[in-house]
């Protein structure tokens, strides 16, 4: 997907610059921890469970056919709004505030807040994942859900193309219905947090632990080879689909185990997300040559200050039709484009 075009704000508070232990809850759980699914064992087996909760695709449904005529004006746009000319539709932009300044509190009433909340937390893993979503429900400098924005191109209520498109500060996520197959997520996605990425304050700081845990696993040799200065740039110039050759080291060239270790932390950077947007991202993977054609890069910005605390500015996973772009300092930035070539 060819994210060149993509409408953006500037994040007022970024300074790339700044001074700069994964939660063992979270590294247990992402690491294939069987305890809770021992214990579930045990449980009586008359315990009703709790009624399944739709997915994010009915709610959508049920969140249009709320809406009134001037409602629609605002908020359901043209499922190729913007596209023309050679341009990306607006659709598949990544933001980082409320879409057109469309703030969720103005435009819908309380009853469709509710149910746009759900929405969001129906394209999550759990509440965990909720949480790191919306950075402990304060949503960054958008403050709160109402602060935010959410947008439907196209049209959900029939078997048409549609996607739901949820916008605010370090954060643009969407949920299409599959609506363009092989499109991990319906397109490029972005989240960030504004507390500093190496900071145990920041939600996404277990990313960051994962992911440096993989280069401690590395040999001295391997280690050099993964190693890239500078930075490899954000926003739409650091999610275009390239061909090789990609900074760092090939996952290939690693052995079995390390090659396992990376499996995992590649499940641990995905798991704020629904289960089903996982595995697409990993059948896309497998689709486009497998984790064997991916490389991973670690970058130190050579203008940086010195300062031995801070180990790296940047992370990329990438690979054919695959880009994971995570920006540690001044805080976290994060860009994904995924999808079959």
């Amino acid at each position: 997907m060819n994210p060149e075009n993509h409408i953006s704000s500037d994040c007022p508070e970024c300074n790339f610059f700044e001074d700069a232990s994964i939660a063992r809850r979270d590294f247990m759980k992402l690491m294939g921890g069987t305890a809770a699914l021992a214990s579930a064992s045990v449980l009586p087996a008359l315990v009703a469970k709790p009624a399944r909760p739709k997915p994010a695709e009915d709610l959508i449904r049920e969140l249009h056919a709320t809406l009134t005529k001037e409602q629609k004006s605002d908020l359901v746009l043209p499922w190729n709004e913007g596209g023309g000319k050679g341009k990306i539709p607006t659709r598949m932009g990544m933001y980082n505030r409320a879409l057109f300044n469309a703030k969720i509190g103005k435009l819908y009433t309380k009853p469709q807040q509710e149910l746009v909340e759900r929405i969001l937390k129906s394209i999550c893993s759990d509440e965990e994942g909720f949480r790191k979503i919306t950075r402990n429900g304060k949503f960054d400098s958008s403050k709160s859900l109402e602060g935010c924005g959410a947008h439907i191109f196209g049209d959900p209520s029939g078997k048409g193309q549609f996607s739901w498109v949820f916008t605010g500060h370090h954060l643009t996520v969407r949920c299409d219905g599959n609506s363009l197959p092989g499109t991990a997520f319906g397109g490029p996605m972005y989240y960030g947090h504004v507390v500093n990425g190496y900071s145990e304050k920041n939600v996404y700081h277990y990313q960051t632990k994962a992911v440096q845990s993989v280069f401690d696993a590395l040999s001295g040799k391997q280690q050099k080879a993964a190693i890239a200065m500078g930075s490899p740039g954000e926003q739409a110039n650091s999610v275009k689909h390239r061909e090789r050759p990609y900074p760092g080291i090939g996952i290939g060239e690693l052995s079995a185990d390390q090659r396992g270790h990376v499996l995992k932390v590649m499940r641990a950077v995905l798991a704020p997300f629904r289960k089903e947007d996982g595995d697409e991202v990993m059948d896309i993977v497998k689709a486009n040559g497998g984790l064997d054609k991916i490389n991973l890069a670690f970058y130190k910005d050579e203008k940086a200050p010195a300062d031995k605390k801070v180990r790296w500015h940047f992370w990329r996973l990438e690979g054919p039709g695959f880009v994971w772009n995570y920006r540690v300092l001044g805080h976290v930035h994060c860009f994904v484009n995924i999808a079959k070539v």
